[in-house]
């Protein structure tokens, strides 16, 4: 076999190594750049949904202690936001999504929990009833 074609075949060998090289490189850049740009984006979504849960919640708590007759209208967008969470939250972001729907629920039902009976109560969680799910939604977003 003649030098030359010794030399060109080590040459073009050492071209497709390097380009192979570099091709590898930049794929694995973009890959990775694209999974941590899904997980940001799924972070500002869950964090988005959690907002309009808690806005939701509040109003219906307040509206709970001031009034005690219940349209279950005003569930609709609390009820529909929970079912969000369901596609992808964590159980225990869930069961804190529930525990909320419920207490507030249990405060339409009983006349005595007014607003005066919240602000008056030994019991801080009686008036922030959204601070265990509040927590829950940051430890999870820590993870």
């Amino acid at each position: 076999m003649n030098a030359a074609y010794i030399s060109a075949l080590a040459a073009l060998g050492g071209s497709i190594v390097g380009a192979l090289t570099s091709f590898v490189t930049t794929w694995l850049t973009l890959n990775s750049q694209e999974r941590a740009n899904r997980a940001a984006r799924e972070l500002t979504r869950r964090e988005t949904l959690y907002g309009q849960f808690i806005e939701e919640a509040a109003k219906l708590y307040t509206d709970a202690l001031m009034n005690q007759q219940t349209d279950a209208k005003k569930f609709i967008d609390l009820y529909s936001l929970a079912s969000k969470l369901r596609l992808f939250a964590s159980p225990e972001v869930l069961g804190k999504a529930e525990q909320v729907m419920t207490q507030i629920i249990e405060i339409y039902e009983n006349p005595k929990k007014d607003f005066h009976w919240a602000i008056s109560s030994q019991d801080p969680r009686n008036m922030d009833i959204l601070r265990t799910f509040s927590e829950t939604c940051r430890r999870e977003r820590v993870f």
